[in-house]
């Protein structure tokens, strides 16, 4: 048995999800591409970058922007697995 080692999240995530293949249901699609950030965690993860900025971050608090950015990576694969499911119309309207 073979076992990939020392692959990021984010690798994983990628084959995982697939954003170049356009293989989402409409609805699925059009849902997707609603999705965003509550203000709350917009606000959040300001803060937390203003401290990244200049060196002030805990550690905790480094976990917590990066458990951010893997979210906001997510739902950008997404996002771009939906505008290529929907074709043209999901670009322009």
């Amino acid at each position: 048995m073979s076992m990939l080692t020392g692959e990021s999240f984010a690798e994983v995530l990628e084959r995982t999800v697939e954003p170049g293949k356009a293989d989402l249901p409409p609805e699925a699609a059009r849902y997707f591409l609603e999705l965003h950030f509550a203000d709350a965690d917009r606000a959040r993860m300001n803060a937390l970058a203003a401290k990244a900025r200049v060196g002030a971050l805990a550690p905790e608090e480094e976990a917590e922007l990066a458990n951010y950015m893997q979210l906001g990576w997510f739902i950008d694969l997404i996002k771009s697995k939906a505008r290529l499911s929907l074709g043209p119309a999901a670009v322009n309207g």
